[in-house]
């Protein structure tokens, strides 16, 4: 029996895939899979997963938008606890839709998942008191190959539903303030993946 249904090319970028994994309740609670290589290659998002990373977050704090620039990597990322609007923008070279972002709300009810293709920086918000976010990833960090791109950046112009924090002041690491604009980054030399 299947156990994910997946949405390619969510927001016409391609590459990108949500997955809502089938969730199996009774009155004792829940049982799902959170991967399973073999369905995973049939939807055609085969990839070797090196390391899994957990964070917890407060809310009100924005992460990103991070990659790497010379060992890119493709990311499955969840929700485990609480909620976050999750975003990605692609930077493949080439890409139709190089500097067009997607953006959705990963939470522990829908426990829906994110594919990410190589090519992509990524952050997130998170919107609840807390969220523990998850994400596999098929190159291990290189604390010297880090890249990130402004949250802000007016160009690309991502709407954060920073409503949803109410009287919440974002919280930002001093890397993620100082973040440059995709211009910026063009300008630097950065020309994509």
């Amino acid at each position: 029996m299947v156990q994910i249904q997946v949405e390619h090319h969510p927001g016409g970028i391609e590459g990108l895939a949500v997955i809502t994994p089938t969730m199996h309740m009774d009155a004792r609670g829940y049982f799902m899979e959170t991967f399973n290589r073999a369905e995973m290659r049939a939807e055609g998002l085969d990839r070797e997963f090196v390391q899994d990373n957990q964070s917890k977050s407060s809310k009100a704090v924005l992460r990103g938008l991070h990659f790497q620039k010379q060992f890119p990597q493709a990311k499955l990322v969840k929700v485990y606890s609480g909620s976050a609007y999750d975003v990605v923008v692609d930077l493949r070279k080439g890409s139709p839709t190089y500097g067009s972002y997607y953006g959705l709300i990963l939470d522990d009810v829908r426990n829906q998942m994110l594919f990410v293709p190589e090519g992509f920086a990524h952050g997130f918000l998170v919107l609840s008191d807390y969220a523990v976010f998850s994400y596999k990833v098929t190159d291990f960090w290189h604390p010297h190959d880090e890249g990130g791109l402004a949250w802000d950046d007016p160009e690309l112009g991502i709407r954060w539903p920073l409503e949803m924090l109410g009287s919440s002041e974002l919280l930002l690491s001093d890397k993620d303030r100082i973040n440059p604009t995709l211009k910026e980054l063009t300008a630097s030399g950065f020309t994509g993946f």
